[in-house]
């Protein structure tokens, strides 16, 4: 790590943090061993109660830590740390990844190559090595809405065409222009952060990034991904359906529907869209029912209750 007070970075790396201390040892460590090119690390622990803080203040001096008194959650806490930020570019970084060779230099080398771009992102990859394609996506449309509800995406995976918001069977393994970088690993430069005021707080959780893409786009933006640089990213490689999270993705969901589709499809795809935790819930409870799957009825029961609680998430974010 370069000494803060007489390096001007290059890029400032922010980290939130929440009960995730182990992670994020790891993480900072990985920052350490694999990022050569100036930079500093900002991190804001939202209140862990795990000894997240000073386990990072005692093995990272070096590290801009803020600690805390209050969960300000993901984007109220990194517009918190890039207000301090002195980079020319703000990266920002789970806590719950792994810097793989280099790839915070990859980036930002890819970022001066195509500095048209504005935002920028890498590939991701899940704790065992498969690909972890959540790393950027495609932004939601009427048809990916309606693929989605019909099941379509689901029963054609693979096919760009009816899965299109996850960009099909793509490996990530190919630099494209992409609608959505993953806020995980997300590379902007901090003058076009302020610029659009970071993420809006309207999001408490999840769609901040989709906003801020979108946002960006609007104003001549076209993020670009690079499979050069490469991260583990741990979330999701076991994931199974959670009640309050798949309902704080559905609010998130149907605010982007409010704010980004075209106004004459922003009624239809909002009841698209919310039909579509009922329709997973009569496919899979049939398909538990022919199969005799204990699997399948859990999943199954996670979409009745998501269902069940669609007065949470009817209207979106406010």
């Amino acid at each position: 790590m370069h000494n803060i007070e007489t390096i001007v970075p290059k890029v400032s790396i922010l980290v939130v943090s929440f009960n995730t201390r182990e992670m994020t040892l790891d993480c900072l460590r990985s920052i350490a061993a694999e990022t050569r090119i100036p930079h500093e690390v900002i991190l804001v622990d939202n209140a862990s109660k795990d000894g997240s803080a000073e386990a990072v203040a005692q093995a990272f001096p070096e590290v801009r830590l803020m600690a805390e008194t209050e969960n300000h959650g993901f984007a109220k806490a990194n517009n918190i740390a890039a207000e301090r930020a002195r980079g020319e570019y703000v990266l920002l970084l789970n806590p719950d990844t792994v810097v793989l060779d280099g790839a915070i230099d990859r980036l930002v080398a890819f970022a001066e190559a195509t500095p048209q771009a504005m935002i920028w992102g890498g590939r991701t990859l899940y704790g065992d090595g498969r690909l972890n394609p959540t790393c950027c996506w495609r932004r939601m449309t009427l048809w990916n809405v309606f693929c989605r509800t019909t099941g379509l995406s689901g029963t054609f995976p693979k096919s760009e065409f009816f899965n299109s918001e996850s960009y099909g069977d793509w490996q990530r393994d190919q630099e494209r222009e992409v609608d959505i970088v993953c806020g995980a690993f997300l590379l902007i430069r901090r003058a076009f952060w302020q610029k659009l005021g970071g993420f809006d707080l309207r999001y408490v959780m999840y769609g901040e990034e989709a906003d801020l893409c979108l946002r960006a786009r609007d104003l001549g933006a076209r993020p670009r991904m690079t499979p050069e640089a490469q991260i583990i990213h741990y979330v999701g490689a076991s994931e199974q359906l959670r009640g309050t999270k798949v309902v704080m993705v559905l609010k998130a969901k149907i605010r982007l529907i409010r704010d980004h589709f075209p106004a004459w499809q922003r009624a239809p795809a909002a009841w698209l869209f919310r039909l579509w935790p009922l329709t997973r819930y009569g496919a899979t409870a049939a398909l538990a029912r022919v199969k005799g799957s204990e699997r399948l009825r859990d999943r199954a029961e996670g979409w009745r209750e998501v269902w069940s609680r669609r007065a949470e998430w009817w209207n979106g974010w406010a």
